[in-house]
């Protein structure tokens, strides 16, 4: 590998930069660096309110050069960098392209310049893969056929990642993630739609009964996982050894079960004790393709990473209400 590979050990302050650490998984992979005792910078399109932490700077990663992400590289002397930016939903393609492939394109292209290589740890997604066999978990050698525009971004994200690494122009590792829930999803996520919702028409109703959510079919059965398993899963693979080759470095994050949706729609209305019922729709011809089943295999991260996820479904469904007011 051309350049000095940093060397850090488990009991070694960290210096991390989080691309992204304004979004829903990177604050939370924030915190979970900050509460080990590393020194994190984070990067957003814009800086929070005074006083919020980690420090952050504004820059723009989908337009910024890559010698200028580079220099913030160097200057902040990262020994891990964390790939949490990107586009998710409700955006065209054509910015999906921008903000996950391009992005991370950029984000590769920097980190090579470095005489001084930080480990880059790409998020990357269970969209990756597509649909799943019913009754089969999905493990990293699984062949990726993307069912979405947006599960091909990432894979092409991905890929960039994992070729660079091939050519030993840096130290990378793709973490594979599921569906991520827990306190303070995005609106942009079913679960944190309808926790949203539900706080909000209780505001409004109280304990009268509530206007039947009308939600698209809710048939899939899904991977899982809790934001703060996720933000632990990124600070294990800081320091974790990677012996394997570049197709050793994908590593998938999740609860290692597919869970009904469904399942989990009745059980967030019943802890919010509110008298709320739900109509699925017939699903319109070309909405948006998904998964029915996706469940991952998450032994190459006991193995590697020693992580395990650790929150349970209800108490993460319990700090996602909690939170969505």
């Amino acid at each position: 590998m051309h350049g000095e590979v940093r060397r850090v050990s488990q009991n070694d302050r960290l210096s991390v930069v989080v691309l992204g650490s304004g979004g829903f998984v990177g604050r939370h992979v924030c915190e979970a660096f900050t509460d080990r005792g590393a020194r994190v910078l984070g990067v957003a399109r814009s800086v929070p309110a005074p006083g919020t932490a980690p420090p952050t700077v504004p820059l723009d990663l989908s337009s910024a050069p890559p010698e200028k992400v580079a220099a913030l590289l160097r200057e902040h002397r990262a020994d891990t960098v964390v790939n949490a930016a990107g586009a998710v939903w409700g955006v065209t393609q054509e910015q999906l392209f921008q903000g996950n492939v391009e992005l991370t394109r950029n984000l590769v292209d920097a980190v090579s310049r470095l005489d001084r290589r930080p480990r880059l740890i790409h998020l990357g997604s269970v969209h990756e893969y597509g649909v799943g066999a019913p009754g089969a978990a999905l493990a990293e050698d699984h062949p990726p056929h993307p069912a979405n525009p947006y599960g091909r971004s990432k894979l092409l994200a991905t890929e960039a990642v994992l070729q660079a690494t091939r050519e030993q122009r840096l130290d990378g590792v793709v973490l594979r993630i599921a569906n991520v829930f827990g306190p303070h999803a995005p609106r942009g996520s079913l679960l944190g739609l309808i926790a949203a919702h539900l706080i909000a028409v209780a505001r409004h109703h109280g304990q009268q009964p509530m206007p039947a959510l009308r939600l698209s079919p809710l048939r899939a059965r899904r991977d899982f996982v809790d934001v703060r398993d996720v933000g632990a899963a990124v600070v294990a693979c800081a320091t974790a050894a990677f012996d394997e080759p570049a197709g050793g470095r994908i590593v998938n994050i999740g609860c290692g079960r597919a869970v009904s949706v469904r399942r989990l729609v009745d059980q967030l209305i019943a802890l919010s004790g509110l008298d709320a019922s739900v109509i699925e729709e017939h699903e319109a011809p070309g909405e948006r393709a998904g998964a029915q089943w996706q469940q991952v295999d998450i032994t190459r991260a006991r193995r590697l990473l020693h992580w395990y996820p650790r929150w349970p479904l209800k108490q993460s469904l319990r700090d996602l209400l909690e939170t969505a007011g």
